[in-house]
């Protein structure tokens, strides 16, 4: 009786499709990407201007968050959602209030010379401040600078400040209108290192 003779696996094909699963699955996995807060380093002080720490003072406006998640805003324990409001009233400030930030004459591109606020916010965590707590200041520091930037973008250009965010890249004169309002409330948020902070009595 004759063997029967096996035949054999056509595998040159295999190489092929295990290129396509290998790029199908490269193009369907998401890839897990860290996330952040984007911040701006608060612009170094004048050189040619000696100014007193007085004076240093009144430009920035201190939040401090404790291990007990109370906020110490300007010296006065605050709830979260009172935070927004304090921090608008002090970015916008007033020139002839000596308790707010002076205001230095900024030449800006479609609004000429403009005074543009010396603020600073300053925000101080303790070590066992609450992740969820954290987020909330942020966003209410974040916030401020925002509305502010919407009433300001309105009021001079006739656009949110979010619809000159999204015609930016499409238009230059949006662009520019942008930068203007950023120039106007620049966002100087500076966070120091979280350290132990004593709570209400």
């Amino acid at each position: 009786m004759a063997k029967r003779e096996i035949q054999e696996i056509n595998a040159g094909s295999m190489a092929d499709i295990a290129f396509l699963l290998l790029i199908f699955f490269l193009v369907t996995t998401t890839m897990d990407t860290d996330t952040g807060l984007i911040r701006r380093l608060p612009p170094p002080p004048d050189v040619d201007t000696p100014e007193s720490n007085e004076v240093n003072k009144r430009n920035v406006f201190e939040v401090l968050v404790n291990a007990n998640n109370q906020i110490l805003a300007k010296g006065d324990y605050i709830q979260v959602t009172e935070l927004r409001a304090k921090v608008k009233e002090f970015i916008k400030s007033d020139p002839n209030n000596p308790t707010l930030p002076e205001f230095k004459d900024e030449e800006i591109e479609g609004l000429g010379l403009f005074p543009v606020s010396k603020q600073i916010i300053s925000l101080q965590n303790d070590n066992g401040t609450s992740y969820e707590m954290y987020i909330k200041v942020q966003n209410e520091l974040v916030g401020a600078y925002n509305e502010l930037r919407n009433e300001f973008a309105q009021q001079k250009f006739g656009k949110t400040y979010q619809e000159l965010l999204q015609q930016a890249g499409a238009s230059e004169k949006a662009e520019q209108q942008l930068d203007a309002v950023k120039k106007v409330y620049p966002q100087r948020i500076s966070e120091a290192e979280p350290k132990k902070i004593g709570g209400a009595e």
